[in-house]
């Protein structure tokens, strides 16, 4: 699914945001991306998104370079990928039902497939009944859900998510990873990026460390490890 191969990216004033990094991480994975602010998730991230490039290494997602992805190939690779953010990011004119269906909009789905899918995950983060609401009728619990809604409608294999319990009570966030376990059973691979040390120590799911730009730990059943 993921492969980095003795990967490097440096920012302007000598800031090295990853240094020689080698992974894996396989299709169906659950994998908590964990470590101190500016440890280097966030570049993790974007450089699976070809958001940045690497200075040096490969990387590979699906079997494909996209260290030397062409521009126009980028849109395609992205499509392949929903992300889900601490801040929501909806469409604040726009109701439940038209957030989800514009990230299908985006990528020329069908009136047809539109009016199949979007029912559909609604009824999987359980907000059907919510569909006609504008964003700001909603809970933060409902606005990341609606979030999570619009970055799998189009089947990514991947689901990046960067921080998602971030703004939400205890409570709110165990909802949340609730339905990313459910997203994953369904076989979507999930990164996530995360500081919530209660739900990567009970979870128990696979767990990268970044420290320094640098994989301090890779455990299959890891633990958070920071008192962040």
């Amino acid at each position: 699914m993921i492969e980095m191969q003795n990967v490097c990216k440096t920012y302007k004033k000598e800031v090295r945001a990853l240094f020689n990094i080698d992974i894996k991480i396989e299709k169906g994975e659950f994998v908590f991306l964990v470590g101190p602010s500016g440890a280097g998730k966030t570049t993790f991230s974007k450089l699976v998104l070809k958001e940045e490039n690497p200075d040096s290494g490969k990387i590979y997602f699906g079997g494909e370079d996209v260290t030397r992805l062409p521009r126009r190939k980028i849109p395609y690779l992205r499509r392949d990928i929903g992300v889900v953010f601490q801040d929501f990011r909806l469409l604040p004119n726009k109701n439940v039902y038209e957030n989800i269906a514009f990230a299908m909009n985006i990528v020329e789905a069908s009136a047809k497939e539109i009016r199949r899918r979007v029912p559909m995950v609604l009824a999987m983060v359980g907000l059907s009944s919510r569909a006609g609401n504008l964003p700001h009728e909603l809970s933060g619990g409902e606005k990341q859900r609606v979030s999570i809604a619009r970055a799998i409608v189009n089947n990514p294999s991947l689901l990046i998510a960067d921080e998602p319990t971030g703004n939400l009570d205890p409570e709110t966030a165990w909802e949340i990873m609730k339905v990313l376990r459910q997203v994953n059973r369904r076989g979507t691979t999930v990164l996530m990026s995360t500081h919530a040390k209660d739900i990567v120590d009970i979870m128990q799911k696979r767990v990268i460390a970044l420290e320094n730009g640098k994989i301090a730990r890779d455990e299959i059943k890891g633990a958070y490890g920071y008192e962040d």
